[in-house]
């Protein structure tokens, strides 16, 4: 089965709610955000050719800061010990 996308938004959506229960952020909000930020995304990648996952993290962590700072930072510095 092939997507026209090149990941997997189901799998990040999981992680962008894991994220968001973590922060306490309301389930009927989170689920918002994390559409409308997705969508965004998806929209502003959609003239490259090759989409790295560092381009998708940083589309993605610069729709969600017009939503909630805290949950972008987040889920930016999510691999990282800080």
């Amino acid at each position: 089965m092939t997507t026209d996308q090149p990941f997997d938004p189901a799998k990040i959506k999981k992680s962008l709610k894991i994220h968001a229960k973590a922060l306490g952020i309301p389930s009927g909000a989170a689920n918002v955000f994390i559409d409308r930020a997705l969508k965004d995304a998806t929209k502003s990648l959609k003239s490259k050719k090759l989409i790295t996952d560092r381009d998708l993290d940083r589309a993605i962590v610069k729709e969600l800061k017009k939503y909630h700072k805290d949950f972008a930072y987040v889920y930016q510095n999510r691999d990282k010990i800080i």
